[in-house]
This record gives C-alpha cells, structure tokens and sequence, in this order.
C-alpha cells in the first residue's frame, strides 16, 4: 500500500536533534530521505555511552530519528562535492537543513542557488530564530530555547526555580513543526506548481505549542507561574497524587466526574462540604482538597486505584517508567513500537504518533551506517563507478 510521501525525495543535511526528527517523520510516511553526512558522521552517531551500537556508529539516540534513511557522506568543503549536491538537488523535492543561516549560502548551496537549478523544490531551514531578524545568525541549542521561549517558567516547582521538561522539548516541537511545514508545502505545490522557502525558527515553534499560555497571556496580561504537576485549568482535581507505592495523576474536571470520584475514595461527606461545592472554591480551598483525597489514595496501590477508577469513570493515569510504558498491553493494538531487522539483530524503535487506514509509518530499512548508501545515490544521479571510485579516492566522500 503506498505511503503519503512515497515518490518524494529528500536532501537531509540534519544533525543531532531537530532537523533529523522533522526528516524523520517524512522517511516514516514513505519519503525517501538521503543522509548527508560528513566523512566522519554526524555526531549522534556516536555517543558518549560506549556500547557496542555506538562503536557501530549507530547509537540508539541517532537510530531514533534516522532509521529508514539512506546515508551517503560528502565533504561539502570541496567543490567536487557541492557540484554533486546540486546535481541532487536539481532532482529532489525537499532539501532540509539545520545549520546556522547563511552556512548553506556560503557552501554555495543554499537556497537561493538551489531554487534556481529546481524551481520546485521545497527548502526547509530550521534555525533557532529563523532566516531574518537580529538574532537570525546566533546559535541555538534546545535547553536555549526552553530557556527563552517561556517554557521553563511554567515549568516545574517556585521553589526550585525554572526547569527544563523532562526531554529535548525545543528540538522535537521544532522537529514536528518543520515536518509539517514540509507537508504543507508539498500538498501546496500540488495546485500552484512551485517549490518555496519553509523558515523554521525554534523559538516560533515552542510558543506555537503555548498558544493557550501566549493568547491568554496578550488578551487578559495574565502572567502564568510555574504549573508543577497542576493541571493547566488550575483545577485540583488535576494534579499528581501520592498512593501506596506511587503516583496517580488524577484529570478530574467535571462536577459528576469529582462526584464520582469522592463516593470511590470513601469521602461523599466531602461533597457536602462548603469548601468544595464549586470549581471556585475547590481552586480557593485548593490545599485541604489536595489532602483529603490523597489521604484516601495512601491506603492502596495505584494499580488498584487506576482499576477502580477505570470501572467507575474517573479520568486518571497510574504514573509509569519508560520501561513500564512500554510493557502495556494495548501497544500490541498499536503500531507506534516497531520491530526492525539489521545485521546485529532486531531492534525497537518509536514510528510516526498517528495511524492511517491507508499506509501509515513505518520503518522499512535497517538503520544506515555512515555512508552505506553513497555509491547507489551518486549512480542515481549520473556518476559512473569510475567517477565515483576518483571521488573515494580524492576524500570528497
């Protein structure tokens, strides 16, 4: 069954985070992503673990946004290798790169140059903070941009200071954003015909992802502290809970789910109580709510209360390790954990976020080592085997 982006080429000139997940996740829906890598690899390659994928140059956090590419290495500093990029390009649909601006225009290769060898290609930069403005040529790395996007002042507890998220939030937001640009663009150039400059800035893409937080904040002046574990609409029953042997999060947020959820618990006389006969005063009355019900939760395991809650409809989410996570049942319904062959055995890996009924993602090479694929790719684009064996032997891949 063919895939969304099946016939659709792609120049990947990511690396480490950002850029590869956005690549990633077009490589999944059937894109055909060619690597571009330095002779001595991308970094992420590489590790700092010393295991025995890493020493193959496939180190599990690279694997998780680059399996399913293809990897051809080229030394951009040399002419010969950006006469072979644009040979490539003049045949891609989608270049994508995260260098800083104005690298890929020093290369010779950059937008400007590669639009006009292929007046339909979609080029996408990701940058920190974009293709124009004061800051358009500062470096930017993830921790950074949560940094300066307001992601970590509503981040984490007041008394310990703004805190990062538990992951490289920045890159992957960025990542996830620019693969939609990229398929906005596609779908696009399907009725206008033409290629276009996709300007992916970090800090744009965050608060995209804080649109609630960012429009309150200009439409009212509310200020937003850091959440800890409460629920954005501040409500208690949307918190974090403490159990017998854990932690419950609790998503609460009617009046017959917080009914429901005082009868479970063996508090109904709580529901008389005129402290919390309304959200408004269950918000006032915030800390004494917090204590009664979690009192009550101390008495069993959240495996028992997540069962009982399940039973009686009560929105809540025993709190799980990633090796937990990935034990649960209902992933052998779903298709997000995927099995793939390589050399050394099979491995798992995390495919698209969503399910399509027609040819959703999937992972359907092994993971490339550094520069598997350089010979077939430069075949494809015309060179010879002699031609491609003086560029082997000259260093240019």
């Amino acid at each position: 069954m063919s895939k969304p982006f099946a016939g659709v080429k792609v120049l990947d000139f990511t690396r480490v985070l950002a850029g590869p997940y956005a690549s990633y996740q077009l490589a999944l829906l059937g894109a055909d992503v060619i690597k571009v890598e330095s002779r001595e690899g991308d970094d992420m390659r590489y590790g700092n673990r010393a295991n025995d994928w890493e020493k193959r140059g496939l180190a599990a956090p690279w694997i998780a946004v680059n399996a399913g590419k293809r990897s051809i290495t080229l030394d951009l500093k040399k002419p010969k290798a950006i006469e072979a990029i644009k040979r490539l390009a003049a045949k891609a649909d989608v270049v994508i790169e995260n260098f800083r601006p104005g690298v890929m225009t020093n290369l010779g290769i950059g937008y400007e140059t590669l639009r006009v060898l292929n007046p339909k290609l979609i080029y996408c930069a990701v940058s920190g903070f974009g293709q124009v403005g004061p800051q358009a040529r500062t470096a930017a790395f993830d921790g950074m941009i949560q940094a300066m996007s307001g992601l970590m002042s509503i981040t984490g507890f007041e008394n310990n200071g703004p805190t990062r998220v538990g992951f490289a939030g920045a890159d992957v937001m960025s990542g996830a954003t620019a693969a939609l640009g990229v398929a906005s663009a596609l779908f696009q150039r399907t009725h206008t015909g033409k290629g276009q400059l996709v300007d992916v800035a970090m800090i744009d893409a965050v608060m995209g992802y804080l649109a609630q937080q960012f429009t309150e904040h200009l439409v009212t002046g509310r200020v937003h502290g850091q959440a800890a574990n409460l629920s954005v609409t501040r409500k208690p029953t949307g918190n974090l809970f403490k159990t017998k042997d854990g932690w419950i999060v609790l998503a609460v947020m009617t009046d017959p789910q917080f009914q429901r959820l005082m009868k479970e618990v063996g508090r109904a006389d709580a529901l008389a109580d005129p402290r919390f006969v309304d959200w408004p005063t269950r918000i006032e009355n915030n800390t004494a709510l917090h204590e009664i019900i979690e009192e009550a939760l101390k008495g069993e395991t959240s495996a028992t209360w997540t069962a009982r809650f399940a039973k009686s409809d009560i929105p809540a989410g025993q709190v799980l390790s990633i090796p937990e996570t990935v034990q649960l049942d209902l992933f052998q319904h779903r298709t997000v954990l995927q099995t793939v062959d390589t050399p050394h055995g099979p491995i798992r890996v995390v495919g698209s976020g969503f399910r399509l009924e027609h040819g959703g993602g999937s992972v359907e090479r092994s993971p490339a080592t550094l520069g598997e694929h350089t010979d077939e790719v430069l075949a494809e684009a015309g060179y010879s085997p002699a031609e491609i064996a003086g560029m082997r032997e000259a260093k240019i891949v």
